[in-house]
C-alpha cells in the first residue's frame, strides 16, 4: 500500500477541543446547529454549512458549498487553522474508557481505491456521494478521514509504540468523554516504508469519503491536460488503524410492528423457524450466532445457525435474521427502504430496545458484533456488507487534519 505524508491544516493547538467535530454523517442538521451553536471555530460550519443559510435553504445548494468554502477561509484567517512547516503523517489516539486504539494519519492514493487495494464493504448512496463530491471539489481540500484498517503489521505497531511515549500536539477530551490525542511525525520516510508491507487495507467507515474523493480526483484529471499522476488531488485523507486494536458493536434491529401477527401467534411462528429458544436470556448476545429478541416485555435466545456451504455475506448474524425471519414472517424484504424497520447502534445499548418496544410494540433484535476477519472476508470476496451492520466506536474527529489540494 502506498501511503504519504501531506503539509496540511490543523487546529492551533489552543483551539483544537472546538475546531474538532463530529463526521457530518453521525448529525443532521438540527444536531449540528446545536453541537456548534457558540463554537464559530467548530468544523461543523464547514462540513455541515447549511446551519449557516436560512432555515428553507436546500442543503444540497450552490449557497451552502460556497458557504462552506468561506467558513473554512475564514477559520485560517482567524488563526483557527494553520498550515504545517513540512510533510507530516500523524499518530492518532482515541480512548473509550479503558478501550485505546491508535491509527496513522496519512494520504492514500485513488488509484489504490480504483484497483481495489482499498477494499469496500458497503455501497454508497448517489444522494451522499454527490453531496461529498461537491463539496471536496469546492473546497479543494479533505476535511474528514476516510476510516481505513489493515492486518497488523509489526513494523508500523512498533513505530506507534514509540512516538507515543513522546509529547503530543493535540490531547483533549471532546464532550462525549472521548479523548483525542495527536502526535506529529515529520516526514515519516521510515513509516511510509514499513507500510508498504500493508498488502491491502479496508474501509471500515466513510465509504462516500473515499468514493467522492475519487471522484474529484478523476474530475481534476479531465481537466487537468498536464495530469501526471502526482498531483494532490490524487491523494485523500485517510487514518489507517490495525485490526487488533478496532471496536465494533452491533447493530441493532427494531421492527415496528408484527406484520398483523398476536405476539403469542409470532412468538410460535419464531420457534417453528429456530426450533427451541432460551427465555429470560440476557439482552446482549455472547457469540456469533446468537441473537438475542425482546418481545413483550421478555427477553429470549434465538440461535441463528447459517448453513456451512454459505457464502460470507450470508453467515452473517443479519443475513440469517433477515432471510429466515424478517422477510419471511415479519414482511421485512427489503430494510433499505421498508418504514417499518428501524436500527439502532450498539452505543444507546439495549435499554433504548426496550424502551421503544415497551412504548410502541413491536419486536426487537440485539446482535452479536459483526467480527474484523467477517468484515474482511466479505471484502476479500467482493461482496457488499447488509446495510447497517457494523458500528465502529469510537469515531474519527474531523478537522484535526485537513489535507488541501
Amino acid at each position: 500500500m502506498r501511503i504519504r505524508a501531506f503539509q496540511g491544516l490543523v487546529p492551533n493547538p489552543a483551539h483544537a477541543p472546538e475546531v474538532a467535530c463530529v463526521p457530518y454523517d453521525v448529525v443532521n442538521a438540527a444536531e449540528a446547529a446545536a453541537l456548534a451553536a457558540g463554537k464559530p471555530r467548530s468544523l461543523l460550519h464547514v462540513d455541515r454549512a447549511e446551519i449557516d443559510l436560512p432555515h428553507e435553504t436546500n442543503h444540497y445548494s450552490d449557497a451552502v458549498y460556497a458557504k462552506a468554502r468561506e467558513n473554512l477561509l475564514a477559520l485560517q484567517a482567524n488563526g483557527s487553522l494553520g498550515r504545517e512547516a513540512g510533510p507530516s503523517l500523524y499518530v492518532y489516539q482515541q480512548q473509550m474508557g479503558a478501550h485505546i486504539q491508535r491509527g496513522l494519519v496519512a494520504l492514500c492514493h485513488v488509484d489504490d481505491y480504483d484497483a481495489e487495494l482499498i477494499k469496500k464493504h458497503e455501497k454508497t448512496r448517489k444522494d451522499k456521494e454527490d453531496d461529498r463530491t461537491k463539496l471536496i471539489d469546492t473546497l479543494s481540500a479533505n476535511t474528514g478521514p476516510v476510516f481505513l484498517t489493515y492486518r497488523d503489521e509489526a513494523a508500523v505497531t512498533a513505530l506507534v509504540n514509540a512516538k507515543v511515549q513522546e509529547k503530543p500536539a493535540h490531547d483533549f477530551t471532546a464532550p462525549d468523554g472521548i479523548r483525542h490525542t495527536a502526535w506529529r511525525v515529520a516526514g515519516g520516510e521510515e513509516w511510509i516504508k514499513a507500510f508498504g508491507q500493508v498488502p491491502v487495507t479496508y474501509i471500515a467507515d466513510g465509504h462516500h469519503r473515499a468514493a467522492s474523493a475519487a471522484r474529484v480526483a478523476r474530475t481534476r484529471r479531465e481537466r487537468n491536460p498536464q495530469h501526471t499522476g502526482a498531483e494532490d488531488y490524487n491523494w485523500f485523507l485517510c487514518v489507517l488503524f490495525p485490526a487488533s486494536e478496532l471496536k465494533i458493536l452491533p447493530y441493532n434491529r427494531l421492527v415496528l410492528d408484527l406484520n398483523g401477527l398476536s405476539a403469542a401467534d409470532f412468538l410460535a411462528k419464531v420457534k417453528s423457524v429456530f426450533g427451541a429458544i432460551e427465555e429470560n436470556a440476557a439482552p446482549s448476545p455472547t457469540a456469533v450466532g446468537r441473537v438475542s429478541m425482546y418481545l413483550a416485555g421478555k427477553w429470549y435466545g434465538l440461535r441463528c445457525v447459517a448453513d456451512v456451504n454459505a457464502d460470507p455475506v450470508s453467515r452473517l448474524d443479519v443475513s440469517v435474521l433477515q432471510d429466515k425471519l424478517l422477510a419471511p414472517v415479519l414482511g421485512i424484504t427489503d430494510v433499505r427502504t421498508s418504514k417499518r424497520i428501524d436500527f439502532v447502534g450498539g452505543i444507546r445499548g439495549t435499554g433504548e430496545l426496550v424502551k421503544r418496544v415497551d412504548a410502541d410494540g413491536g419486536v426487537a433484535f440485539s446482535m452479536y458484533p459483526v467480527t474484523l476477519t467477517q468484515l474482511m472476508d466479505i471484502a476479500d470476496a467482493g461482496q457488499i456488507m447488509p446495510p447497517k451492520s457494523t458500528w465502529f466506536e469510537p469515531k474519527l474527529r474531523s478537522g484535526l487534519f485537513i489535507h488541501t489540494f
